[in-house]
């Protein structure tokens, strides 16, 4: 068997051993904060200042079970992010203390990203949507809308944020030097500015500054921690030589 296939099998296999834990998981707290859902919607209209409305009989009730499914993910980040680093560091043999701090990592800057979005983006964000009413056309934001536009881009800024801990991972295990990502900055600021404008509230530059100028200071973070943890240095030494 290839090394590379070798290695993709021993990673489905490993995901495969956790994904059952996993589902449970995520059904069981999300049953347990269905029961929380009201006042988490309810917090979220005092922070944005916002009345919602629904248009269905079923939309609150699939909106509150939408609330507590999206938190229930946002709370199991770090088992999700344990057995995927697991999985993935299985065939590089990633285990023990490497495997804490990969998933502490990941999930700091996660939680990091979700808490940006939630007190300076959406605001500023929902701020400005709502900024194109009228005398003549006013705001009836429905509530299954409100809980999908809000946990969308709240979990999708944790992700972007996680972008230095999968350059490092990367680097650790020869896929991507160190080389590369400074040598591609052009093509990250490009990628940056177009994740900024596609995952954003808002098209306008404030907003997308706001993602896309700490999402870059995110990867020239990652730039310097392999710099510092010489985790390419030997290839550097032999290339030089």
């Amino acid at each position: 068997m290839q090394p590379h296939l070798a290695s993709i099998v021993s990673f489905l296999a490993e995901l495969r051993k956790s994904l059952r834990l996993a589902a449970f998981s995520l059904i069981g707290l999300t049953a347990a904060l269905f029961f929380l859902s009201s006042g988490l919607i309810g917090a979220l209209q005092e922070h944005l200042h916002e009345k919602l409305y629904f248009f269905s009989v079923a939309e609150p009730f699939l909106a509150h079970v939408k609330a507590a499914f999206f938190s229930a993910v946002g709370l199991l980040m770090p088992l999700f992010m344990h057995i995927l680093w697991k999985a993935v560091g299985k065939p590089f043999a990633i285990t023990g203390r490497r495997l804490f701090w990969l998933t502490f990592a990941t999930c700091a800057l996660f939680y990091a990203g979700a808490l940006f979005c939630c007190f300076v983006t959406l605001p500023y964000g929902t701020k400005f949507l709502l900024g194109f009413q009228s005398e003549h056309l006013q705001p009836h934001i429905a509530i299954s809308s409100f809980v999908n536009f809000v946990a969308i881009f709240v979990l999708a800024f944790g992700l972007i944020f996680e972008l230095p801990v999968f350059m490092v991972f990367s680097a650790q295990t020869g896929a991507l030097s160190r080389h590369f990502y400074e040598k591609n900055r052009r093509f990250a600021i490009l990628a940056i500015a177009i994740i900024a404008a596609v995952l954003t509230p808002t098209p306008d530059v404030v907003n997308m500054a706001l993602m896309g100028g700490p999402l870059y200071l995110l990867y020239e973070a990652g730039i310097v921690v392999i710099r510092l943890l010489r985790i390419d240095a030997p290839k550097e030494s032999a290339t030089t030589q």
